[in-house]
């Protein structure tokens, strides 16, 4: 019998993961205040159009923005973050299903143990 299992995927920080992290980071960092520039721009051209609601438009696009700031502050948090931690650090990168055969006699804590893989600038270093 086959059971679905997660298992997590850790990465060890190197200099080279640590700048990818940065880099990824950055540009999502930028991208959301591109995203919350343009929410600016489109909220005033359509305020001069004067076909919708002002203060219905205002409220959502005003949402639509803090969003934004949120998930760039959160960029930064990150950013910070990073910095300070130690190469060889492990952090959890994601999450995967895994198909675990099961059968007749096998210890049942060994079968349901979380299985965790140790990836190293993108090579797989361990299986625990």
């Amino acid at each position: 019998m086959q059971l679905i299992q997660t298992v997590i995927v850790k990465q060890i920080l190197t200099e080279k993961s640590k700048q990818k992290l940065l880099e990824k980071y950055f540009a999502g960092k930028l991208q959301m205040q591109k995203e919350y520039e343009q929410l600016q721009f489109e909220l005033k051209k359509l305020e001069k159009t004067k076909k919708y609601q002002s203060s219905a438009l205002k409220t959502h696009f005003e949402k639509e923005q803090q969003k934004r700031h949120d998930k760039e502050k959160l960029y930064e948090f990150q950013i910070e973050q990073l910095h300070m931690l130690p190469l060889g650090s492990e952090l959890k990168e994601k999450e995967v299903q895994a198909l675990v055969e099961v059968n007749v006699g096998d210890e049942w804590e060994k079968v349901i143990r979380q299985p965790t893989i140790i990836i190293k600038d993108g090579i797989i270093e361990e299986i625990r």
